[in-house]
């Protein structure tokens, strides 16, 4: 008899077979030098999420069979604590003061216990919504209060980083950044007493234009760049992968489509790397696919295609596969 296969199996087999015959095609048989260190931003099964065909315990399976070797959750994909988040952390007397319920605790020795079956450690969380500024104080201490939630969530889990926005507007007047640095200090020190990074990620607001970003970056010691190979502001990509990749600790690399040569035909994949590679950058690859079509699978199986295809090339000393 003939077993049943899950879309997952049939994707996880298609991507062993990616494993090898990418090399093959492209003329070489191994990496080499260039570790593949892999997460699937989990935002990446976002569809899948809101349709109530994955969960975190699903996401963890799905990223062992994808061959990852750390697992970096979208805050939505912690669904209880995110409820924890709503209800409980933001409107705490004392930001300072929130700790995780009992409840809160033994859901996260669950989700820790899933990705010790599978032999996976947490990589980084990214938090949507606890960003650093707001106009006004009241609900900069709201997202204070979520973000110091959140780093507890990360101890707990292991995690090395935690991704919190700047927020604010793009142009980033003085009295905006000042507001942005003393809290990525404060965070960054907080983290820094739990074994957590903080990371900026280029995302909105003020971080998509380089200037701002770097700013930042160089006025915080401890914080690092969540580098996304997409987020900038109009005409300034390269630019930015240029001015920010010395930053980088962790990547999103950002796919859409792909063409007939599994190459992302919106974004220079190729040349982000290059530039990150030739800056020092030694982290994991991470990916955030966002598949047009719809279908994430596919979509995250690809991307691990093309980012093995480029550093295949750079072992070869080639800027990717001809």
């Amino acid at each position: 008899m003939i077993p049943e296969w899950s879309k997952v199996q049939i994707h996880a087999l298609l991507n062993r077979i990616f494993e090898r015959v990418v090399p093959f095609v492209c003329g070489q048989v191994e990496i080499g030098e260039w570790a593949m260190e892999l997460g699937i931003c989990s935002y990446s099964f976002r569809r899948l999420l809101a349709a109530g065909k994955q969960d975190i315990f699903q996401y963890i399976t799905d990223c062992q069979a994808f061959g990852a070797t750390q697992l970096d959750p979208w805050d939505e994909h912690l669904a209880p604590l995110k409820e924890s988040e709503r209800t409980v952390w933001r409107v705490a007397a004392n930001p300072r003061g929130v700790r995780l319920s009992r409840q809160d605790e033994a859901y996260l020795e669950r989700v820790k216990d899933a990705a010790a079956e599978v032999g996976l450690s947490f990589g980084c969380i990214a938090v949507d919504g606890a960003h650093i500024y707001e106009p006004t104080l009241e609900a900069r201490r709201a997202n204070r209060a979520a973000a110091y939630g959140w780093l507890q969530v990360a101890a707990k889990l292991g995690a090395g980083q935690v991704r919190i926005d700047a927020g604010g507007p793009e142009e980033m007047p003085i009295r905006v950044f000042r507001i942005i640095v003393e809290g990525y200090r404060d965070l960054v020190a907080w983290g820094q007493e739990r074994g957590v990074e903080i990371v900026m990620e280029n995302h909105w607001g003020p971080s998509r234009v380089p200037e701002n970003a770097v700013k930042i970056l160089e006025a915080v010691d401890g914080l690092g760049l969540l580098f996304d190979t997409n987020n900038w502001a109009p005409g300034m990509q390269e630019k930015g992968w240029r001015m920010c990749a010395r930053y980088a600790r962790g990547t999103h690399i950002k796919t859409f489509s792909f063409d007939t040569e599994g190459y992302e035909p919106s974004v220079n994949i190729p040349k982000a790397m290059r530039i990150l590679v030739d800056a020092g950058y030694g982290g994991y690859w991470g990916i955030e696919s966002c598949p047009r079509n719809g279908d994430e699978y596919a979509g995250v199986r690809k991307t691990i295609a093309l980012i093995r295809q480029v550093l295949n090339g750079f072992s070869n000393g080639e800027g990717h596969c001809a």
